[in-house]
């Protein structure tokens, strides 16, 4: 355990999570909404998992890493593992991107021609809408991540780990973590920080959306990911 990621106070001790978004697909830079289908990375992405993977390993080490079983999430959390001297990454299919149902392969465009029913659960604003074609609700997905935080949180106590995800996913959490909303996008590898009680279930944000590291491959500011309309 890191001395400099333990916090105590009224709440007990804080698990110090990290939430990493995966690296850039062709599919985000194409605009395709990808949910549980199973993309990789691009060469972009490649680079950036390398860049957010050398920023890790030089703050404090990590007991353990989680990700997304998606290949792009995967990819991105063995990259970070073997940088931080990691044994392994622990894969779990609770954090990964909300299923999308019917327009899941479909840019936005096509969608409202081909899966109009599906496009329009999509794009609405109520949270217990579900999407044709076995999509999950914004209800559901934030139950299925945030029930996975904290029993990550249980096994880590005052720990520092860090966890591999999705846009939509981490937007879920950071709904759950702080009563401000969300603004802009989060980008492929930002880097977001949530310190949770292991005793109150607590959140406190200390960092949302950070992208410092990408100063020198820069963010695809029109990529389609990472913001409340996208998957």
């Amino acid at each position: 355990m890191s001395s400099s990621s333990t916090i105590e106070g009224k709440d007990g001790e804080f698990t110090e999570v990290v939430v990493v978004r995966h690296g850039e697909t062709s599919w985000n830079a194409l605009r395709i909404i990808q949910g549980h289908l199973d993309a990789e990375l691009n060469e972009i992405g490649r680079q950036q998992a390398v860049v957010v993977a050398h920023r890790l390993s030089k703050e404090a080490k990590p007991a353990a890493i989680y990700s997304s079983d998606l290949k792009r999430a995967a990819e991105t959390a063995r990259t970070i593992a073997k940088f931080c001297n990691l044994p392994n990454v622990v894969f779990d299919p609770a954090l990964r991107e909300r299923h999308i149902g019917d327009v899941q392969g479909l840019t936005l465009q096509d969608a409202v021609k081909e899966k109009p029913e599906a496009y329009k659960a999509f794009m609405s604003h109520k949270r217990n809408q579900q999407i044709p074609g076995g999509g999950e609700s914004l209800d559901q997905l934030s139950e299925r991540c945030v029930s996975c935080l904290y029993k990550i949180v249980e096994k880590h106590r005052g720990e520092r780990v860090i966890l591999v995800s999705h846009g939509g996913t981490i937007r879920e959490l950071y709904r759950h973590a702080s009563p401000m909303p969300l603004r802009g996008k989060i980008h492929n590898t930002s880097v977001t920080v949530v310190l949770v009680s292991g005793d109150t279930g607590r959140c406190i944000v200390k960092m949302c959306g950070d992208v410092s590291h990408l100063e020198a491959t820069g963010v695809l500011e029109n990529a389609f990911g990472g913001d409340k309309s996208s998957a």
